[in-house]
C-alpha cells in the first residue's frame, strides 16, 4: 500500500505531510463501515467545493474575454463524473481504493462513481493539508491537459440539433438501442435519428457520452458534400409514396 501510495503522490505532484489524509481518502464506505473508521465522503465534500472553486477561478482568468456562458459551458465539461474517473485512473486511484468485501466483489474497482469521488476526496485532502495555493496547484495541472482536449469541450448534440433544425426544420431524437455490462461498467449504444433515418451510431460508459458520439458520427455524415440533398431527396420520395 505504501509504494502506491507513494505513486499517486509522485503522479499527483504533491507529497503529504499527514498520510492519514491519503488513507482517508482512499477508503470507500463500504471498508469504513466494515472496520469502523471514517470514509472519504467528507473529504469527497469538500474537495467537489475545492474543484469547482479552482475550475471556476482558472478558466475566468485563462480566458478573459469570455462570456459567463461560455465560461459556464467549460466548467460543465471539465467538472464532470467521467473527466474526474479519467484523472482518478491516470492517478492509480482505481488500484489503491480500500473497499469493503462486498463492494470488492461486484466490481467497486471499475464503478466511474467510486472513482470520481476518489479524485475529488484526493482533492479535499491536498486542501486541508497543504491548503488552498497547493490545492490550485495540483489542480491546474489537470486543468492545462484539459484544454489540449478539444472533444472535451465539444457540444456535438448542441451542433447537429442546430444543423438539423436549420437544414430539415426538424429535431434529433436518441434512443438507447442496446446496453450491454454489469451495473458497475455498463456500456450504452444510442441511435440518433430524423424521422426515420437513422443520423449517426454512439456508444459510452453512460447515456450522455453516448449521444455525444451518436450525434458527433450524426454531423460528420450530414457535413458530407451531397448529404442534405440525399437526405432531402428520400424524403420527399417517401412522403409520395405514402400519398
Amino acid at each position: 500500500m505504501i509504494g502506491f501510495k507513494t505513486m499517486i503522490e509522485k503522479k499527483l505532484g504533491y507529497e503529504f505531510k499527514n498520510k492519514g489524509l491519503l488513507r482517508t481518502a482512499l477508503t470507500h464506505s463500504s471498508y469504513a463501515n466494515e472496520m469502523s473508521v471514517e470514509s472519504y465522503e467528507r473529504l469527497e465534500f469538500l474537495g467537489d467545493a475545492v474543484l469547482g472553486c479552482v475550475v471556476a477561478r482558472f478558466l475566468y482568468d485563462r480566458f478573459p474575454k469570455a462570456s459567463e456562458g461560455k465560461l459556464s459551458k467549460m466548467k460543465s465539461a471539465i467538472v464532470s463524473r467521467v473527466n474526474f474517473a479519467r484523472f482518478a485512473r491516470e492517478l492509480g486511484i482505481d488500484k489503491e481504493l480500500i473497499l469493503g468485501r462486498g463492494e470488492e466483489l461486484t466490481g467497486g474497482r471499475e464503478r466511474e462513481s467510486n472513482l470520481a469521488a476518489g479524485f475529488e476526496a484526493l482533492i479535499g485532502a491536498v486542501y486541508l493539508d497543504g491548503g488552498y495555493r497547493k490545492a490550485f496547484q495540483v489542480i491546474s495541472r489537470f486543468l492545462k491537459r484539459c484544454l489540449d482536449d478539444r472533444e472535451l469541450f465539444t457540444d456535438y448534440k448542441t451542433k447537429l440539433q442546430e444543423l438539423v433544425q436549420k437544414r430539415f426544420r426538424s429535431v434529433p431524437k436518441y434512443r438507447v438501442v442496446l446496453e450491454e455490462g454489469p451495473p458497475h461498467n455498463k456500456c450504452f449504444y444510442v441511435e440518433v435519428r430524423v424521422g426515420k433515418r437513422v443520423l449517426g451510431r454512439g456508444s459510452g460508459r453512460n447515456k450522455k457520452e453516448a449521444e455525444q458520439s451518436a450525434a458527433k458520427e450524426g454531423l460528420e455524415k450530414l457535413e458530407l458534400p451531397g448529404s442534405s440533398r440525399a437526405f432531402m431527396y428520400r424524403r420527399k420520395k417517401k412522403a409520395q409514396s405514402g400519398l
